[in-house]
């Protein structure tokens, strides 16, 4: 299963700097993983400040 990120993303970007497949992009005031490419490691929830990637 996938992860993805909540409203509470403060656009910060570690996430998608962590992510080893790149499957976090830059959204539309947040960050967005692609459910396709998301190998659901955790690595990106592991790194948040504010835990915000969570699985779907």
């Amino acid at each position: 299963m996938a992860y993805k990120i909540t409203d509470e993303c403060i656009d910060c970007g570690i996430c998608a700097d962590e992510c080893p497949v790149e499957a976090i992009t830059e959204g539309d005031g947040k960050f967005e993983i692609d459910p396709d490419i998301c190998v659901d490691c955790g690595t990106c929830s592991s790194v948040c400040p504010n835990n915000v990637p969570v699985e779907a």
